[in-house]
């Protein structure tokens, strides 16, 4: 009996690459696990919870700089074992879609909400003095705000709302549900009321409105408003280059299977780091005595004829260890194969 077919179908075949993001405890430092006995061949459109599914990826990048030392002994210095060398584990990708998310993870630091300014207010980068917030009501749940009659009539179908607590002075991690941001100190954010909703996660898109609510597209990634929340326009994102404030979160990559099985890396802890790639599509400029590579930024002519192209959002993070339950060893990474139907097994 031939078994072409089965070795045929031991191929991992894939045309694309699907990210899904969830967030940490990071008073804890807890992960969101990816369980592959549980959710292994999840659809692809309906991920488990708490994972979130921010789109198709390209330009996957996973690198491994690692080393394995020996540990030598005897006259000669002989090997006798070997052990590993500090861990350096790295992915990089390119979101190609926008979002809340994606901007936040590709810009690393605090992610701002731009909201809706005062007419009077004063220009600030990321947004002036906005509009004073709605009070949310008792019965408000994560897919419907309840404001009360009158307070509804400051938003339209098709605004972004942002739906968190009154900044209260207090210092650690803000932010429903997701930490957005941490405060060290008060007086570091002027103690403005609205600062948690300046950088929460806790986003909805109005699709309907009724006399006393606003109900959202999608429920509040932080669940239920509390008593004490706000609600406010959002007008636009706008992220940072530099801040102290590294984003954290659990991260699930899966090659979708066209043949040959389903494969999956699971990183349970990912910071935003540095690109390691050496080169931009544009303005490059390379040394060629000292083997650097010397990436700059500079203003391009522009014919108007050129073929139109999306933006995309270039993404680079450091894993961090995760420490496994079942034997306590340490891990970066975890990467799960499900083989094909009647594949064989080795």
């Amino acid at each position: 009996m031939s078994t072409a077919p089965l070795r045929t179908a031991m191929v991992p075949v894939t045309r694309r690459m699907r990210a899904y993001f969830a967030p940490l405890n990071r008073n804890t430092g807890a992960p969101s696990i990816f369980d592959p006995g549980l959710y292994g061949l999840f659809l692809l459109d309906s991920p488990p919870a708490p994972w979130l599914d921010l789109g198709w990826i390209d330009s996957f990048q996973r690198f491994c700089r690692t080393t394995t030392e020996p540990l030598r002994a005897g006259p000669q210095g002989a090997p006798s074992g070997l052990y590993r060398g500090p861990i350096d584990v790295r992915v990089e990708f390119e979101f190609r879609e926008w979002g809340k998310l994606q901007m936040a993870l590709a810009g690393g630091s605090e992610h701002m909400n731009v909201l809706a300014s005062l007419a009077n207010a004063s220009p600030q980068p990321s947004g002036g003095i906005p509009i004073a917030a709605a009070a949310v009501l008792s019965g408000s749940t994560a897919s419907q705000i309840v404001l009360g009659v009158g307070a509804v009539n400051a938003f339209d179908i098709g605004d972004i709302v942002a739906v968190d607590d009154d900044y209260q002075q207090q210092t650690g991690y803000v932010g429903s549900g997701i930490a957005g941001a941490y405060v060290s100190n008060p007086v570091a954010v002027n103690r403005d009321p609205n600062y948690i909703r300046r950088v929460t996660f806790n986003l909805g898109r109005v699709v309907q409105t009724t006399a006393t609510s606003l109900l959202l597209a999608q429920p509040l990634l932080g669940g239920t408003p509390s008593a004490l929340a706000g609600a406010q326009k959002v007008i636009a994102f706008v992220d940072r280059e530099g801040g102290s404030f590294f984003q954290e979160w659990s991260a699930l990559f899966v090659a979708e299977e066209e043949s040959g099985g389903r494969v999956c890396f699971h990183y349970p802890r990912l910071s935003p780091t540095t690109s390691i790639q050496t080169s931009m599509r544009l303005g490059l400029n390379t040394s060629a005595q000292s083997g650097i590579a010397r990436v700059f930024h500079r203003e391009e002519e522009v014919e108007i004829a050129n073929p139109i192209s999306s933006l995309a959002l270039r993404a680079a993070f450091q894993a961090m260890p995760h420490t496994d339950e079942n034997d306590g060893q340490s891990a970066v990474c975890y990467r799960s194969y499900f083989p094909a139907s009647m594949a064989a097994v080795y």
